[in-house]
């Protein structure tokens, strides 16, 4: 399932130029955890309605899955950043991937899911 929702070059740009590259050996599971979980918390049949998804939900769901993955990538080794650039990221990370989840699982965005 890795990469359903999102695309890796998503993920690399968002964990920015100062990640460890040998996360790369783990960015695969990370997609897989990223994804479910986010199919867990919206409570939504992704993979079945990947296909007829709007488009703009998907670019929504990439952008929250990205992120997620991003984050996983920059808590794995966080020497290659500057004093606070690990932090800083993580913060904005979260917050985006948090503000979709809590947009998406809106009730009134729920008929999105239909």
């Amino acid at each position: 399932m890795s990469f359903k929702f999102c695309t890796l070059s998503g993920a690399i740009a968002k964990a920015g130029t100062n990640r460890n590259l040998s996360g790369a050996d783990y960015v695969n599971t990370w997609s897989d955890e990223s994804e479910g979980t986010i199919a867990s918390l919206l409570r939504w049949d992704l993979s079945g309605a990947w296909a007829t998804a709007d488009a703009l939900i998907k670019q929504a769901i990439s952008d929250a899955v990205s992120s997620d993955i991003a984050v996983k990538w920059i808590n794995f080794d966080q020497t290659g950043y500057i004093k606070g650039e690990a932090q800083t990221m993580l913060d904005v990370l979260t917050d985006n991937y948090t503000r979709i989840v809590n947009k998406l699982s809106d009730e009134k965005n729920q008929k999105l899911n239909k």
